[in-house]
């Protein structure tokens, strides 16, 4: 979360030691997840991953997109459970296609 203060308020106030940097407005405070997370984000582990994500992202797009994986067609658990199964079956059943025929026209 990020405050805005006025400077010349922050400059009389009596508690200004500690929190008052010179020419700041504002100051961000962020929870003991954000600082975490962005401890982690600056990890090699971390970094390689996300080289990966582009990939998986494309298919999620594909799958929600083209294939009606956004929202569900049907109520009930098992509806839902059918319509995921059956979108990640023509995903794959396209990607085999695709592999087959790149095989045989090479």
């Amino acid at each position: 979360m990020t405050y805005f203060f006025d400077i010349e308020k922050c400059k009389c106030c009596p508690y200004k030691n500690g929190c008052y940097k010179e020419g700041a407005y504002s100051e961000t405070l962020k929870s003991d997840a954000h600082s975490k997370q962005a401890e982690f984000e600056e990890t090699e582990h971390f970094k390689e991953k996300m080289k990966e994500r582009y990939k998986i992202e494309a298919k999620n797009s594909e799958l929600k997109h083209r294939h009606g994986y956004d929202t569900a067609a049907s109520s009930g658990l098992i509806g839902m459970e059918m319509q995921g199964a059956i979108a990640i079956f023509a995903v794959n059943l396209k990607r085999i296609i695709k592999l087959i025929s790149e095989k045989y026209i090479l």
